[in-house]
């Protein structure tokens, strides 16, 4: 993998993420039964970064929740007897809730399909709503982000690798591109 370019850095992804946090109120009419749900690994921490940008916008708390989809997913042929999956912490009844889903990248959707069988293997949501840091293209699903903070045409030798402090000590977005020749 090398890296290309940096797309984004901690003060464009600040921005993109107040942004999304303004969205979400707006297109919500509130936070009245709002809840989001981080997608496992780098989705929580967005998830909760967008939740105290909510409290700073309408002095409201929304609960966040983190959801581990390994087990949901539908591309990987086995999983290891060894694994360790780790149980979804979401603190609170799905059902009713309009549930906001946070990753950090959407690129084929699968991913989100096994976050959807996920929550609703949780409860009935009122509704489900996507929220993604970076939007690739590429889909094989259909599904669509309905708030985005960067589109990224890229193309299937790219990467798009997006960095959190709580992993990375940084956040920012990079570009890197896919090595052809590894086997």
């Amino acid at each position: 993998m090398a890296f290309k370019s940096r797309l984004m850095d901690e003060a464009a992804v600040k921005r993109a993420l107040i942004r999304i946090a303004h969205e979400i109120v707006e297109h919500n009419r509130g936070t009245e039964g709002l809840a989001l749900v981080g997608i496992r690994r780098r989705g929580v921490p967005l998830a909760r970064i967008i939740s105290q940008n909510i409290a700073a916008i309408e002095d409201a708390s929304v609960p966040v929740g983190d959801l581990d989809i390994t087990l949901y997913r539908d591309d990987l042929t086995a999983v290891d007897q060894n694994a360790r999956i780790n149980a979804a912490a979401v603190p609170f009844d799905v059902t009713g809730k309009t549930i906001i889903l946070v990753d950090d990248v959407i690129y084929t959707g699968r991913t989100v399909r096994a976050a959807i069988d996920a929550i609703f293997s949780l409860g009935r949501p009122a509704s489900i709503q996507l929220a993604v840091l970076v939007d690739r293209g590429h889909r094989q699903l259909p599904f669509r982000a309905d708030y985005v903070g960067k589109n990224v045409p890229t193309s299937h030798t790219e990467l798009i690798r997006v960095k959190v402090p709580e992993f990375d000590g940084e956040s920012a977005v990079e570009l890197h591109s896919v090595d052809q020749n590894r086997a």
